[in-house]
């Protein structure tokens, strides 16, 4: 089955939908807490959580002890939950140590025991692997990402939790600074809840306190990249790893902005800005800046570019991914020079 996002599980949850084992794919870690609690809440009372809980780790405890917890019945209560932490290692090893996990799984499903609500996290699998089309198969696969608008909403409702109160254009420019990252939103947020000491969190207090400190964003990137500069493109890529960036995060960003360039292509070059902040459900100045990157690439060239990016999210997920190497291919497609590209 397709992946699902956060916000679906949240709102199958809240219909009290029965899942027999839900997977939590991704490392941003404010989403996969949000995800995690949110199950919890759901299937176990707090008064039982002693009985009804187990934490363990597919890498430490090995899945015959995970699958015969899942398969005991608990005490003092009518449902568990148990939650796998580390699921990827199962990818690194051996084939027959891997084959008889698989097995042991496929058994599991076939007949899952009722009462246990089984939590798989894995920051990143292989789609090529037998064992993530088994999960996407037989589980919920939840992917820890958000889009910019539900981004957006997911600010302020931050704003919220920390007794702040932020302008809408204010957490547009926030979520797309930060390119949709809850666990940075969360971060930044904290800051600029004591920054406006009280006051309205307004789109200057975000530019000021947020987008002026992160000199290097994946947006430049992105640009330099519509502009072909490879070599700049290199060097910003450096600096972008250098300051902790992970690189299946500057993918996802990357491709994030070749969606919006390609959805700012298909509105006029003289576009008003407000108008098209809406439609792209981003800041006006960054959909006024969109549509003037958009309109100075061919359509066909971004469309190559979220081929390829597609491509380097695959080898940064496969079993033993060299991510600079794929980076560095990366860069090297997307600055293929028009003639060659055309």
């Amino acid at each position: 089955m397709p992946a699902a996002s956060p916000e679906t599980l949240i709102e199958r949850l809240a219909h009290g939908k029965a899942i027999a084992a839900v997977v939590l794919q991704g490392n941003d870690a404010y989403l996969r807490d949000l995800c995690r609690n949110k199950i919890i809440d759901a299937f176990v009372p707090e008064g039982v959580r002693d009985w009804a809980l187990a934490r363990l780790s597919a890498r430490d405890d090995g899945w015959d002890e995970i699958l015969g917890r899942a398969q005991t019945l608990p005490m003092l209560a009518p449902r568990q939950v148990v939650i796998v932490s580390g699921a990827e290692s199962i990818e690194r090893l051996g084939d027959k140590s891997r084959d008889e996990i698989l097995e042991a799984l496929e058994k599991y499903f076939e007949s899952p025991a009722p009462f246990t609500v089984l939590v798989i996290e894995a920051e990143s699998l292989d789609g090529r692997q037998k064992f993530s089309k088994l999960l996407h198969e037989k589980a919920l696969v939840v992917e820890l990402t958000i889009g910019g608008e539900s981004a957006a909403l997911l600010a302020g409702q931050m704003a919220k939790e920390s007794s702040a109160e932020m302008d809408r254009e204010a957490a547009v420019l926030l979520a797309d600074a930060l390119n949709g990252s809850p666990a940075r939103m969360r971060i930044e947020i904290e800051k600029l809840a004591t920054y406006s000491r009280g006051r309205r969190i307004v789109a200057k207090d975000v530019e000021e306190l947020v987008v002026a400190a992160r000199k290097n964003t994946v947006w430049q990137l992105a640009d330099m990249l519509a502009s072909r500069e490879r070599t700049s493109s290199l060097r910003f890529l450096d600096n972008l790893l250098r300051e902790g960036e992970q690189p299946a995060a500057i993918v996802g960003a990357l491709a994030w902005r070749y969606r919006k360039l390609i959805e700012a292509r298909g509105l006029p070059a003289q576009a008003n800005k407000f108008q098209a902040a809406r439609q792209l459900g981003m800041a006006p100045e960054s959909a006024e800046a969109a549509i003037r990157a958009a309109h100075r690439v061919p359509k066909v060239d971004l469309l190559a570019g979220l081929v390829a990016l597609a491509e380097a999210d695959s080898r940064l997920k496969s079993a033993n991914p060299d991510p600079r190497a794929a980076l560095d291919f990366l860069i090297a497609r997307l600055t293929v020079p028009v003639a060659r590209s055309a």
